[in-house]
């Protein structure tokens, strides 16, 4: 049996913890729809199909940003 590993980390400027080991895995854990988002990791965008590979380490900064469509 794994434990489960916590990490805090820094989410649109809150402090959050997190159990996601991964970018992949955070959309998930926050139950996000990932064809209108655009994720920044320590200052770099980092493209969709790289998220599953893309780890997350205790202190790191993660910007969220959605997409809205309207005229």
């Amino acid at each position: 049996m794994s434990a489960i590993i916590e990490r805090n980390i820094l989410i649109n400027g809150t402090s959050k913890l997190i159990t996601s080991s991964t970018i992949a895995q955070l959309v998930a854990e926050f139950q996000l729809a990932a064809d209108s988002l655009v994720i920044e990791h320590n200052h770099t965008i980092v493209r969709q199909e790289n998220w599953q590979e893309t780890p997350l380490s205790e202190g790191d900064t993660v910007e969220m940003l959605h997409f809205v469509g309207g005229g």
